[in-house]
């Protein structure tokens, strides 16, 4: 795929510190790609210096094959779609008159009645912004975002404080972004929404890109363990199942059951069962992106 968005050297300091250290990374169009990182790991800013909000004390960011600067020409808005995490509305004004009120920003606008479609939010086209839900606002904060038919969109910890049912439903009008070949910069807190939603993941820890690529690969690649707990109806061959392919560690817990760390539990399964019979599995415990992030950071997502 071609790229849609490129980084390149970013650098930012604020006084003594050194927000962004030269990170580097690119964007595929037609892709959501998601930037993790603990709060002040400078996430944020490589964010708005993308957007042209904030200037880069060195290094450049590329669009469409055009440099960004702040203060972006007409061409390069009418791209780009942003939702902020915190977005304060008119309460007073309809949810229709607002989302017309922002297409009127714009040379081009998508029609009110297409926006409120695709945010499921049809039925509270003439209800006052002050009577919806917080659900019901970042439905309607994201269709504000796409006003002007964007092929580029931030997002901005999108689902951030709803109850799941509301998370789940943002979760699935982002992937229809996905579908309408729109390119997607997600920022988020909740990595389990990363790993479900992004082609590719980066994370900044301490202003420096430490990781970048498939949540699946990031996983497979980070050298942590799998486990699985066995039972056994007789008892355990310990020496026979040490002797297995890719198994690191045995820690029995009693003459029937075992814990078996793996460097690969795929391939320790498969000979298992070609090598005992009456063996049964009570718990597999595979490494997760949070344990990747955790592992690269060592720090808690909320830190």
């Amino acid at each position: 795929m071609p790229e849609k968005v490129t980084a390149r050297g970013l650098w930012k300091s604020y006084g003594e510190v050194r927000a962004l250290k030269g990170i580097s990374f690119s964007i595929e169009e037609g892709e959501i790609f998601g930037l993790l990182g603990p709060n002040g790991a400078g996430k944020t800013t490589a964010v708005e210096i993308i957007e042209g909000l904030r200037r880069a004390d060195s290094g450049e960011v590329i669009i469409d094959g055009e440099r960004v600067r702040p203060g972006l020409n007409p061409e390069m808005k009418q791209k780009m779609g942003v939702q902020l995490q915190e977005a304060q509305f008119y309460d007073k004004i309809k949810v229709w008159e607002l989302l017309d009120l922002f297409g009127s920003y714009h040379r081009r606008a998508l029609p009110v009645r297409e926006l409120l479609e695709l945010v499921g939010l049809e039925d509270k086209a003439n209800s006052h912004v002050e009577k919806l839900s917080g659900g019901q606002k970042r439905r309607l904060s994201l269709a504000a975002a796409l006003v002007n038919d964007p092929e580029l969109v931030f997002l901005d910890e999108p689902t951030t404080g709803l109850d799941p049912q509301a998370r789940r439903r943002l979760w699935d009008l982002i992937k229809e972004m996905k579908a309408q070949r729109r390119t997607v910069l997600l920022t988020t807190h909740y990595i389990e929404e990363a790993e479900s939603l992004c082609d590719r993941v980066g994370i900044i820890d301490l202003g420096q890109m430490v990781a970048l690529d498939t949540p699946e690969n990031l996983i497979r690649n980070s050298g942590l363990e799998s486990a699985v707990t066995l039972s056994y109806a007789g008892e355990l061959d310990l020496d026979g199942l040490k002797a297995l392919a890719a198994v690191r560690a045995l820690k029995p817990s009693d003459r029937q059951r075992v814990r078996v760390e793996s460097t690969d539990v795929n391939l320790f399964l498969r000979e298992l069962f070609r090598r005992f019979d009456d063996v049964a599995i009570e718990r597999l415990e595979r490494p997760n992106l949070e344990d990747v992030f955790l592992a690269l950071t060592g720090k808690e997502l909320r830190e």
